[in-house]
């Protein structure tokens, strides 16, 4: 098995994949990890992810809970708040929290070198693929030398980005969604830390729309959409920089990147030619103003994982992967039309639309609705299918829906209900008073519930059948 990218989606995939008993190749084309910081968020749903390769609490430790949202004007001053609960949530942990990605490619790349069956080759750049329906023929070069690393796979994961020569080596193309569009990315550092509240900011305003975040530690994020035809030098002037940073000074504080970057929406129209498969900017892109460019494709390896090395062991036919893009497609384009929405709701209207939004603003931040809009990044229920079974009052309410993730007493021992359901398949069976995790490997644990949680989410189900990546297939 080959991954393609050995960036966060790719490590993580991997990881996933040899959990499962697969041994991974991984070739990344850059020597060595990026240094500089790209994503910097990342929601409960996808540490679920990170729990099952067996990072999140290693990860957890170089992140914060992150405080919410906050909408700004012009000025600066506070339009609206959306709050978010830094307390473990529905699913295990803090509904949003922020993340310098080189400290998670760090702890996912350690993950991987102590995991027996991957191996990562960094320096190596692939150039194309063919195949013959059962194995895929790699062609790859090694940078330094430019010796020949080419390779045959059982299968192939493309996680190699936005300009994917995977993708492009399946013949399949990313179908545009918007206008692309071009922001300032301005990475800082700071000796002391700097006053300001511990969530997002976004500067709702038409003239010069931008985005604000403290990272961890002493890394902090601005963002600004770019005017036409300007420059990150125009944009970089010191009387642009004290308008951007405001409060805080830019002489107290030390650049480490200032870059153009282009936000784009798009979608692959095929993520699957035969045993190649794409995850993450190789499949789609999304604008950041509910920063689920990272975890997107965390979802997309988590909820295809299991189905190909399924596959692979010959537990599956081959159709399985078909499920692959008809399941996590309509999410991703879900979030992808949310993160459109709210850049045009916040940055759209010119001054009109400034003067509209103060007015609306005041009223709407207080409707329960439009604070689910901003904060929440839920996956929702996948539609009915060959892996998701809605029949009967049970079914119709909980198949395709995530399962919670509270703490639960299995075994004498506290844990997250993710590792007591285990890697594969398991039934939630309600025993009397209590309930009976029933996994498919043939392990039977009785389980405590003590807040409550599971009980409530299936209600008057009897037992639910809970998919390798935690979705319910079918009630009951």
């Amino acid at each position: 098995m080959v991954v393609v990218g050995a960036g966060p989606v790719g490590l993580t995939a991997a990881l996933l994949l040899a959990r499962r008993g697969l041994d991974v190749l991984v070739l990344e084309q850059h020597r060595a990890p990026y240094p500089l910081p790209r994503a910097v968020h990342l929601d409960d749903e996808v540490f679920r992810v990170l729990q099952a390769a067996g990072v999140a609490d290693a990860v957890a430790v170089r992140s914060r809970p992150m405080a919410g949202l906050r909408l700004l004007d012009g000025a600066h001053r506070v339009l609206a708040e959306f709050a978010r609960d830094p307390a473990a949530g529905v699913n295990g942990w803090p509904q949003g929290s922020l993340v310098h990605q080189p400290d998670l490619e760090q702890e996912l790349a350690a993950a991987a070198e102590r995991t027996p069956g991957i191996t990562v080759v960094r320096g190596v750049e692939v150039t194309g693929l063919s195949q013959d329906g059962t194995t895929v023929d790699i062609t790859a070069v090694d940078r330094n030398s430019g010796a020949d690393r080419s390779v045959r796979a059982r299968a192939v994961f493309g996680c190699d980005g936005a300009n994917s020569t995977v993708r492009s080596s399946i013949g399949t193309s990313l179908r545009e969604l918007g206008r692309p569009d071009r922001w300032l990315v301005l990475d800082v550092v700071s000796d002391e830390e700097l006053p300001v509240w511990p969530g997002a900011h976004q500067v709702c305003d038409s003239r010069q729309p931008a985005t604000f975040m403290p990272v961890t530690g002493d890394r902090y994020r601005w963002e600004c959409r770019l005017r036409p035809g300007e420059t990150v030098a125009h944009a970089t002037t010191p009387e642009r920089l004290r308008r951007l940073l405001a409060p805080v000074d830019p002489r107290k504080v030390e650049v480490v990147r200032a870059v153009e970057y282009t936000f784009r929406a798009a979608v692959a129209d095929r993520w699957r030619a035969g045993r190649v498969l794409l995850a993450g900017d190789a499949a789609h892109l999304s604008p950041p103003f509910v920063g689920q460019g990272m975890g997107l494709g965390l979802r997309d390896v988590h909820q295809v994982a299991w189905k190909l090395a399924d596959v692979l062991a010959g537990r599956a036919e081959e159709g399985l992967l078909d499920t692959y893009q008809a399941e996590r497609e309509p999410h991703a384009r879900a979030l992808i039309r949310v993160a459109q929405l709210l850049g045009a709701l916040m940055t759209g209207g010119g001054p009109v639309g400034d003067v509209v939004r103060h007015r609306v603003l005041a009223v709407v931040r207080r409707i329960p609705a439009v604070a689910r809009l901003a904060t929440d990044s839920r996956t929702p229920p996948l539609p009915r299918g060959p892996l998701v079974e809605r029949r009967g009052r049970a079914g119709r309410r909980l198949a395709g829906t995530l399962v919670p993730q509270p703490e639960v007493l299995a075994g004498g021992r506290r844990g997250r209900l993710d590792d007591v359901l285990g890697p594969g398949a398991a039934e939630l069976v309600r025993d009397g008073a209590g309930l009976t995790v029933r996994r498919d490997d043939g392990t039977v644990l009785a389980v405590d519930d003590p807040s409550g949680a599971l009980a409530a989410w299936m209600g008057g189900a009897r037992a639910v059948v809970v998919r390798p990546d935690r979705i319910a297939r079918s009630a009951r």
